[in-house]
């Protein structure tokens, strides 16, 4: 890899890790809007709330679409934000960083309240699921903006590139329309970033037990099929850009190796995005010019463009560990999970980083998940799947999840802010053998309509 590239890597994505800051969390949550009456989300309902709730809450719209209308909202002493992504049928609360999970889950839990008074008049809700259960019925069309028409456009390109990489491409090319995560940030340092991508990668099968809530019927065998809708469209084109890291990273040198391996597939130019077929880093800066599509405002037009370094900054991954510029990794596997249960995802992510080398002892060890022949990236797969492997005992697998359940809880005691109880919920998941998406299709089996839970996994 060329030295300056190599050199730009390292200072986007490492020298943030050694800075010495206080330990902050950064939560987002992503969620659908469903419409009750079974229709499609009708945009001007969405659009009208975000603007009601900026203007109650005091936040600053700092987002427009190509129409005029309200894409986001920021409150500038806490530092939420509130925005749409990619649709107007997903709407997304991020979280200013803060130090305790409780200040968090009390703004959510307002907000959340605020939205669905205002959704309820129109038959409308946010509910906590990781696909919106009418994606089959909204339009489930990309915000008309630069980045989300862009990104809409790349997705479906994906006939062009068929016989050019080894995957089998789905067919719902608009999954980042009625998809919904519930994703946390956690600051990481130097001396640990290996071990937190190595040992966060072996939880990976665990987590998918655990936190498994996105059902579509097109792929009924899938409890959590967000992952795989990702990991088989151009997302994934370059499998170094999604999912799980395959490897042991054994240094940063090997990190930075890896970055150089992942793709880029858009720039701005003029400020217009610019797409093309993904090209590693190290490719990508190999070459004079390259070859893209820009949108003029009418139709998509070619265009020759001459790589920059500043185009490190549209390296876009989607890892399940993600290294970002600011000296974090966020972990993006999860669903959004039912309200009342909104902070499990970071609350489980928050002691287990305190615990990260006795994690690693029970991972490492593990021969309950990882005695059967098969990998991480393997028992991820299967484990996110409605049917269970062959090899799985139930109960051993309950006790492993408890033993993870009570490391993470062992963490958040010795953070001392009672966090513990948020847990809870997993705990009853462990012992129960559930997860919100297999509670939800048990329930639809037996005869209880979906309306049922799009209700209670909205209510808080």
């Amino acid at each position: 890899m060329n030295e300056s590239v190599r050199k730009a890597i390292y200072d986007k994505y490492i020298v943030p890790t050694k800075k010495e800051r206080t330990d902050y969390i950064g939560v987002e949550i992503e969620m659908p809007v469903v419409n009750k009456n079974g229709a499609p989300v009708d945009e001007k309902i969405s659009i009208d709330a975000a603007s009601k709730f900026s203007e109650h809450f005091g936040f600053i719209e700092s987002g427009r679409d190509a129409d005029g209308n309200i894409t986001s909202s920021k409150h500038e002493q806490t530092g939420d934000i509130l925005s749409f992504d990619c649709s107007y049928s997903n709407l997304e609360l991020s979280f200013g960083k803060a130090v305790g999970l409780f200040e968090i889950k009390d703004r959510f839990e307002k907000y959340c309240r605020f939205l669905n008074s205002e959704f309820a008049g129109c038959g409308y809700t946010l509910t906590g699921m990781g696909v919106n259960p009418n994606a089959d019925i909204n339009h489930n069309k990309p915000i008309p903006n630069e980045r989300y028409r862009m990104l809409y456009h790349y997705l479906h390109s994906y006939p062009q590139h068929k016989d050019e990489v080894a995957m089998r491409f789905h067919k719902r090319p608009d999954f980042g329309t009625f998809t919904s995560a519930s994703q946390v940030q956690l600051d990481v340092r130097y001396d640990e970033l290996t071990d937190v991508i190595n040992v966060f990668g072996l939880l990976e099968p665990y987590k998918a037990l655990l936190f498994a809530n996105s059902y579509l019927p097109d792929y009924p065998d899938f409890l959590c099929v967000r992952n795989m809708l990702w990991e088989h469209s151009m997302q994934g084109y370059n499998p170094h850009n999604v999912g799980m890291f395959g490897k042991k990273i054994s240094s940063i040198d090997e990190l930075i190796d890896y970055i150089g391996t992942q793709s880029i597939y858009c720039t701005m130019r003029d400020g217009k995005y610019v797409d093309f077929t993904p090209l590693t880093v190290d490719e990508y800066f190999s070459r004079d010019s390259i070859e893209g599509e820009y949108f003029d405002g009418n139709s998509y037009q070619k265009i020759k463009i001459t790589p920059d370094i500043s185009d490190l900054e549209f390296l876009r991954t989607f890892k399940f560990e993600d290294l970002t510029f600011r000296g974090t990794i966020e972990y993006r596997s999860s669903c959004c999970q039912p309200f009342s249960e909104s902070m499990t995802v970071a609350a489980f992510h928050t002691g287990l980083k305190e615990k990260l080398y006795e994690l690693k002892e029970i991972l490492e060890n593990d021969d309950v998940i990882y005695s059967h022949g098969f990998n991480a990236i393997e028992l991820q797969k299967l484990l996110s799947k409605n049917t269970r492997p062959y090899f799985i005992d139930e109960n051993k697998i309950e006790k492993q999840l408890i033993r993870i359940l009570d490391l993470s809880s062992e963490g958040l005691k010795k953070r001392g802010l009672g966090e513990e109880s948020l847990l809870d919920p997993l705990y009853e998941r462990a012992y129960k053998h559930t997860n919100p998406a297999r509670a939800m299709l048990d329930g639809i089996k037996n005869g209880v309509p979906i309306i049922n839970y799009i209700e209670q996994y909205a209510a808080i």
